[in-house]
Order: C-alpha cells, then sequence, then structure tokens
C-alpha cells in the first residue's frame, strides 16, 4: 500500500553554511541525492515573527535578526554559528516545520528536510547548532490553530532540551525523547517528568552507549506509544535526528539507516495517523541513508523489526518511567 507523503526541500536551506563546521550544507545535499522517486518535493515556507515569538522571547528573536545583517561569521554559542541570511534560513526552517505540520493534518506523511536544527533551542538562547527551535514553532501553531493536544518524539542522539524546556509546564504537548544517556547538552533523565499541569507530560528515557534497534522499539512499544495514544493528540510531530547511527562521529549507538524505516513503520502502524517530522541531527557518512528509510517506510516499503531483544538497562530505564509517570 502506497501512503501519500511529501517532502519540503529548498536551496535556501544552503544558504546557512561554515565550511568545516559539521553542520553545514552538505547534510542536506546528501539527503537531497536519496530522496525516493514519486515523493512530491514542496517549497519551503517562512515563519512570522509572531510564529517566532509563540515560542521564544521577541528580544531573542530581534537579535538573531540584527546579527544576521552583519558581514562575516560569528557565534550565538560556543557551537552555534550565525552568518549573513542566517534569520532568513532559519525562519524558513521554522516555518518550513508548520507546514509540515499542515500536511499532516490535512492527511499526508511530511517530512521537513530542514537546516540549522531546532531542538536545542530554548525561549531565549541558541545552542547544539540550534537557533530556532523548528518542532516546538510547529506545535504552537498548532495549538493555535485549535490542535487541542500535540505530541512530540525525539529520536536524536541528544536529548531535546530546548523542546522540553518550552513545553515543561504545558499539558498540551507530551513530549517523548529517547536518547544516549550524559551526551550533549546533558539533560534529559528519566525524572525529568514536567512541572505543575505539565508534570508527567514529559517522558525522558536516555539508553547506555551500544543501545540499538532492540531498545529503541522497546521504549516506543512499552513507553512511548501508549502514552502518545492515551494522550490522544490531534497532531505527532518527529524530531528526526539520524545521529544514532553507528557510523556518527557524535555518539556511540548502533543503529543501521534501515533501522530508521522499522521505527517509522512501527510509529505509523502503533499510531494509525500521519506524521509530520521535522530533520534534527546527523553527521555521519550514512546519515542521508537513515533519511532515505525513513521516507521509503512512509510510503509503504517493509522494513523488518529488530531480531533480538533489548538490553537489561533498557528494561530498567522504562521500568522507571513507569513508576515515575504512573
Amino acid at each position: 500500500m502506497r501512503h501519500s507523503c511529501s517532502v519540503i526541500a529548498d536551496p535556501i536551506f544552503s544558504r546557512h553554511h561554515l565550511a568545516g563546521h559539521d553542520e553545514n550544507r552538505g547534510r542536506l545535499e546528501a539527503i537531497e541525492r536519496v530522496i525516493p522517486d514519486g515523493i512530491l518535493r514542496r517549497p519551503a515556507v517562512a515563519a512570522s515573527f509572531e510564529d517566532l515569538a509563540r515560542v521564544h522571547d521577541a528580544g531573542y528573536v530581534r537579535e538573531v535578526a540584527a546579527l544576521s545583517r552583519i558581514n562575516g561569521v560569528s557565534f550565538l554559542s560556543a557551537d552555534t554559528y550565525i552568518g549573513p541570511g542566517t534569520f532568513e534560513v532559519a525562519a524558513f526552517a521554522a516555518g518550513s516545520s508548520m507546514a509540515a505540520a499542515g500536511h499532516a493534518l490535512q492527511g499526508e506523511h511530511c517530512f521537513a528536510l530542514v537546516r540549522p536544527p531546532g531542538h536545542h533551542a530554548t525561549r531565549d538562547r541558541a545552542m547544539g547548532f540550534c537557533i530556532f527551535n523548528n518542532a516546538a514553532v510547529a506545535a504552537a501553531a498548532a495549538l493555535e490553530a485549535g490542535i487541542e493536544r500535540v505530541a512530540i518524539l525525539d529520536w536524536d542522539l541528544h536529548h531535546g532540551n530546548g523542546t522540553q524546556e518550552i513545553f515543561y509546564a504545558s499539558d498540551r504537548v507530551l513530549f517523548c525523547s529517547v536518547h544516549q544517556q550524559a551526551e550533549f547538552p546533558g539533560s534529559g533523565w528519566v525524572d525529568e517528568i514536567g512541572e505543575g499541569e505539565g508534570k508527567g507530560f514529559t517522558l525522558n528515557a536516555p539508553l547506555a552507549p551500544g543501545a540499538a534497534l532492540a531498545d529503541i522499539e522497546y521504549v516506543l512499544d512499552e513507553a512511548f506509544v501508549p502514552a502518545i495514544l492515551a494522550h490522544d493528540p490531534g497532531l505527532v510531530i518527529v524530531s528526526a535526528g539520524q545521529d544514532m547511527l553507528a557510523d556518527d562521529p557524535k555518539g556511540s549507538l548502533c543503529l543501521r539507516p534501515a533501522d530508521y524505516g522499522s521505527l517509522t513503520t512501527q510509529l505509523v502502524d502503533a499510531l494509525g495517523t500521519h506524521l509530520a517530522l521535522v530533520l534534527e541531527g546527523g553527521y555521519g557518512p550514512s546519515q542521508q541513508r537513515g533519511v532515505e528509510a525513513i521516507l521509503q517506510a512512509l510510503i509503504g516499503v517493509p522494513f523488518a523489526p529488530a531480531a533480538r531483544a533489548p538490553r537489561r538497562s533498557t528494561y530498567e530505564v522504562v521500568a522507571a518511567l513507569r513508576r515515575l509517570t504512573g
């Protein structure tokens, strides 16, 4: 069965670039070469100032805009660069993530192939290569448009600390992150479950180095998917980082490119809804193959689940999540 699927891909995202930096335009150029035939390509869409200010401090948005008008490259954080035109590119990344969410709501899987990534960006600062929080901007726009509840599932190697911070006190956004424990930015521990009205609406599964497909599948099956179904969201956003791959230089997880197809199939089958995916990290030589597998799964190519059991440490993480969130 062939599913309706599109990508948002646009030359605008190549304009944010620093040669030699890990987060450079070559990441998307590699992905563009492996987009399967038959998938509709959509142009980028810009977010407005008001769209960005739903989740970011207005002063921070203005600061990024002002720095982007200066000639030459500077840094918003130790690892996050900004150059001429970066504000415009980042606004298109956030707006395209909103557009992907809109297409999902209309019954079409849509993957926003955008950069710079977003999930480390907090309300008022850039970090971890991220300037505006693309998934958060998309979620906030959906809530503003009348969607009652949104779920964000983050499967990047690194914890989506910015997304967590933005919605930490909200019961309208369920945030689920599976990531390598103790990696950058050092957050995302299992006891971080939200606060106030948002208590219980943040779920973190920090996995030990060496985790593979079976471990991620177990977290989804036993913790995240049941929580998402109970939340009954009108929209599901995936912060899709492909840096859990075994050849990625940033961490020590052990996924193969095809495993991302398995995870995508698992989500689509279990949730029965169309997904809005937003590109996050992925810096190894096979990151584009991971994206290719995701897109193949979205159009109905079958992928097999893991053939082995999860490790004991993963069972323990899920058991701890159940104790903390009921």
